[in-house]
């Protein structure tokens, strides 16, 4: 059965608005992270090429396209932008798209746009300093109580609810890190990869909590042997996880449940 004409432009159009808001977003969050890494003021000041110094106009700012018409370059000293940059946007453009197919207008659909944006700051401040500031957990943990009251489940449900998948992954996460510890006398998770994966799981509930810890480790495996590194910071392997199982984690626990019942 095809759709009428009209409802196949508004749904393009809704795509295109949301892949244009998307890329906004990573633009923005993505320059808050980078100031935060490199110790910058992220409230203050003009956006600026790292390598020249030359402050930026609105043509070097134009999510993707300002890196298509300038080659990938700075237009002023020629000094290649890092290609993440194009990267996170084109990927937060295409989730945003993904999640307003998934949930409509709703406040789903709101969580995994704004969570998804603070997830990509810290992800950048992570891979450069390997550090998650609290500042994130707290702005994600804010998200979480500010949009309680707009969920279509009772705020009690809601409330216990997302405690229970906080207060899983991090509590797993945390015991088996103390348990590594101990017998090892390494290392393994800090106390930011804790703190975010209970805040995500805030979001989550128990369920997709669980596929999310479990995604997390198979990203971060991957992440390891394609690096061919030892040691990777473990927050954006988290914040994929998290993403993917915000749209698609009750899917993707009910198809596994199936393959045994």
């Amino acid at each position: 059965m095809s759709l009428p004409a009209a409802e196949i432009t508004d749904s393009a159009a809704v795509s295109a608005a949301a892949f244009l808001c998307g890329t906004v977003s990573a633009s923005f969050f993505t320059c808050i992270g980078s100031r935060i890494a490199a110790g910058k003021d992220w409230i203050r000041g003009r956006s600026t090429c790292d390598a020249c110094g030359h402050v930026l106009s609105v043509r070097d700012l134009i999510p993707v396209f300002s890196y298509i018409l300038n080659r990938g370059r700075c237009r002023w000293c020629g000094t290649r932008i890092p290609v993440i940059c194009i990267i996170s946007e084109l990927s937060l453009g295409f989730y945003y798209v993904l999640a307003v197919q998934r949930f409509g207008f709703s406040v789903e659909t709101f969580r995994c746009m704004t969570l998804s944006g603070i997830l990509l700051g810290l992800s950048v401040v992570d891979l450069a300093c390997y550090v998650i500031p609290d500042g994130f957990i707290l702005a994600g943990i804010l998200l979480w109580l500010l949009t309680i009251p707009f969920s279509p489940y009772p705020w009690m449900e809601e409330t216990v609810q997302g405690l229970c998948g906080g207060l899983l992954i991090a509590g797993v996460m945390l015991g088996v890190s103390l348990l590594f510890e101990k017998f090892t006398g390494k290392e393994s998770l800090g106390g930011g990869d804790i703190k975010l994966f209970f805040m995500t799981g805030l979001f989550l509930k128990p369920v997709r909590a669980v596929v999310a810890l479990v995604l997390s480790c198979l990203v971060g495996l991957c992440s390891a042997v394609i690096l061919k590194k030892s040691k990777i910071p473990f927050g954006p392997s988290i914040s994929i996880a998290a993403c993917i199982s915000m749209l698609y984690g009750s899917i993707l626990a009910q198809w596994y449940l199936n393959l045994f019942f």
